[in-house]
């Protein structure tokens, strides 16, 4: 491949601050994905495909000039979070109470650049489908793009995207063989009983006790039901019920969520689950109302793919050091439901060692990581997908 030319570190950061100005959460993300298909549109040899994702999903496709190949999907979120910003920077959301809390304007800006460079010197062979995803956050945008046929419309033998993460220093990444984020299951649980007078609790059903020995009860199935080479988390992160002081309310609502790697064990410890609530609501003499919701699969690295990406990264002069099998996040990531159905790999680049946390009101997406993110994406399109990549061979 010749020398490619990205767009300049001015023109990435203009590009990510007026993202971050206007940011839409899951599904709704018109402004950002009309702006997106702007830019796209005004590139040479893009064939722009927009209305994915139940609206706001863009597939642009660029076919390499020097003759056939792979297919690859390189995928960005593009999706912000209901969070009210406190970053009081220059460029903050205009949007009350939503925010770019998880860089995700950042990722959608690093493949645009290198959407940008790669379409004024397509000089590959084969073909890269540039997948800027919406709804990453909780409502499965990648779901809603495979379901609506993204990999019978464009085939892919490769799929792949990264993600920021602070904590990590700029020009340092990370790239697991295998598990890299958790599956996640949420739940709504009401539970139902008798209230009374609180100084008579003989005459209802206490509620608020049952729900307490509960949420004591749900934590020794992780410590002591589960192999600890088995990572698992199941947190209980809302409990609503009663307004007096002297009142044992009727009901109880609680909702939190399960974490796992492994499909089996998840499959366990939803059954686990409900049977402690049926045992509960038993014991206690209840009604219990379970909403059991399995979200996201565990994001699952191939590992011949999370070599190519470590063989990319070591080639980007602003990457000093590329970590090998990290322990895994137990946060999760939609990009699984796209690695379920074609082999890939997710990977983490720093955001800095004093980033606030991903999600926090004061996080911000550091711009000096912008054109390291796109010399990556350039790099591992010459792995895959340069001429001395496919003479004879192929990324599966």
């Amino acid at each position: 491949m010749t020398q490619l030319h990205p767009p300049a570190k001015e023109q990435l950061s203009a590009w990510r601050h007026d993202f971050h100005r206007h940011p839409e959460t899951a599904f709704a993300e018109h402004r950002t994905s009309a702006r997106l298909a702007e830019l796209l549109n005004a590139l040479p040899n893009l064939t722009v495909h927009t209305g994915w994702g139940r609206g706001t999903g863009i597939v642009a496709a660029l076919q390499g000039r020097l003759g056939s190949g792979p297919a690859i999907g390189l995928r960005a979120d593009i999706d912000a979070l209901d969070v009210v910003e406190q970053t009081d920077l220059p460029y903050q959301s205009k949007t009350p109470g939503k925010m770019h809390a998880c860089g995700h304007d950042g990722h959608m800006t690093m493949l645009l650049g290198a959407a940008h460079s790669l379409a004024h010197q397509p000089d590959f062979a084969g073909t890269i489908y540039f997948i800027f995803q919406p709804a990453e956050e909780n409502e499965g945008g990648a779901q809603a793009m495979v379901q609506e046929g993204l990999f019978e419309r464009f085939p892919m033998d490769g799929v792949y995207a990264l993600h920021n993460w602070p904590g990590l220093p700029v020009g340092e990444a990370a790239v697991n063989d295998n598990a890299v984020m958790a599956a996640f299951d949420l739940f709504d649980l009401t539970l139902i009983g008798r209230g009374c007078h609180a100084a008579m609790p003989h005459l209802g059903t206490d509620t608020i006790l049952a729900a307490s020995q509960f949420i004591t009860q749900l934590q020794g199935i992780i410590a002591r039901e589960i192999p600890p080479h088995d990572p698992a988390v199941l947190s209980v992160t809302s409990i609503h019920a009663g307004e007096n002081y002297n009142v044992i309310p009727e009901s109880v609502h609680l909702r939190g969520t399960l974490r796992c790697f492994d499909a089996r064990l998840r499959e366990q410890l939803q059954k686990r689950f409900r049977t402690a609530v049926d045992q509960l609501a038993a014991y206690h003499d209840l009604q219990a109302q379970l909403d059991y919701q399995p979200r996201y699969p565990a994001t699952i690295n191939d590992p011949q793919h999370a070599q190519y990406c470590v063989q990319a990264l070591q080639a980007v002069p602003g990457i000093r050091e590329v970590h090998r099998n990290v322990p895994p996040s137990m946060g999760s990531e939609d990009f699984s439901f796209m690695l379920e159905q074609v082999p890939g790999a997710y990977i983490w680049v720093g955001n800095g060692e004093d980033s606030a946390p991903l999600h926090n009101p004061r996080y911000d997406f550091n711009d000096a990581l912008l054109p390291i993110g796109v010399q990556y994406w350039l790099s591992l399109v010459h792995v895959l997908l340069g001429a001395e990549a496919n003479d004879g061979e192929t990324t599966n």
